[in-house]
């Protein structure tokens, strides 16, 4: 029988002035108590980035950990969800013997906020790091919290009613069309696959802080605006929110488990040399229709 175990008490130590935090001293391969689950949830909400060093995971613990947080989404690209257990997707350029890719190799190499193209997008991504280059491949993130907040009142006052236009389907195309390693869209996963418009500043169910809702990724009008005047505006904020100012850089060490809130924060994978193996294996936090 699976016994929550007590730990001894979790370090949270910053990884830099923006956002980011390490959680030390939990193995996550073990049931938690409650009392270290909700330190772990606390520093999450706190620290934006959440890393748990060294966590060797099963599939099966990585799902069990991540519901925890709630119900996990299956990623509308099913050929590269894990064999069996659907609610993670791989992200590799691994392939199978028989030359098919094993994951979105692509995926994640601009400034995205996971699946803000659904009507309920996710409350935030857990992705852990079986294999990695021994350099290249991090991760970097931006801190949407302080994006908002450095805007000048006259913008905040101009996009405070204004919603963001998200597709999935237009960010894919047009990423193929630019070189990516992206595959091909299905008849049926387009069906699946609608525009989603949310508030340009959403306000953090948890926190209660506005955060910037835009991504360059995925978010490619704005509802009501005319294409030219709605890029014009997108693109200044989308300069704006990828200043150094609100960045923080993720290098990955082996069996990083990395804990993102995708309700204040955007990344963007960079590259490595293809020569090199990056696996890694993701679940996804289902979230709330953004307000």
């Amino acid at each position: 029988m699976n016994v929550p175990i007590a730990t001894p008490p979790l370090t949270v130590r910053p990884l830099s002035p923006v956002m980011g935090a390490e959680a030390i001293g939990v193995d996550l391969s073990r049931p938690l108590d409650e009392a270290t689950f909700q330190a772990i949830h606390r520093a999450f909400l706190d620290a934006s980035v959440l890393v748990l060093r060294d966590q060797r995971l099963t599939p099966e613990q990585h799902v069990a950990f991540s519901k925890r947080f709630g119900p996990l989404s299956i990623h509308v690209k099913d050929e590269f969800l894990y064999p069996g257990i659907p609610e993670i997707l791989i992200l590799s350029n691994r392939k199978h013997p028989d030359g098919r890719p094993m994951g979105f190799e692509d995926a994640g190499r601009y400034w995205h906020t996971d699946m803000s193209y659904v009507e309920e997008p996710p409350l935030g991504s857990l992705l852990h790091a079986v294999e990695i280059p021994p350099v290249g491949g991090d991760t970097i993130f931006c801190n949407m919290y302080l994006a908002y907040d450095a805007l000048p009142d006259a913008m905040k006052a101009r996009i405070a009613s204004l919603r963001g236009v998200h597709s999935f389907v237009a960010s894919f195309e047009g990423k193929t069309k630019a070189g990516a390693s992206r595959g091909t869209l299905t008849d049926e996963q387009k069906k699946k696959l609608t525009d989603a418009v949310h508030p340009m500043v959403r306000t953090h169910p948890e926190t209660g802080r506005k955060a910037l809702y835009v991504n360059p990724g995925f978010t490619y009008k704005v509802e009501g605006m005319g294409e030219a005047e709605g890029l014009a505006l997108l693109e200044e904020l989308f300069a704006h929110s990828t200043q150094d100012r609100f960045l923080y850089r993720h290098v990955w060490q082996p069996h990083d488990l990395v804990f993102w809130d995708n309700r204040c924060a955007m990344h963007h994978a960079t590259t490595y040399e293809p020569r090199y193996i990056r696996h890694m294996q993701r679940t996804t936090v289902k979230g709330d229709r953004p307000v």
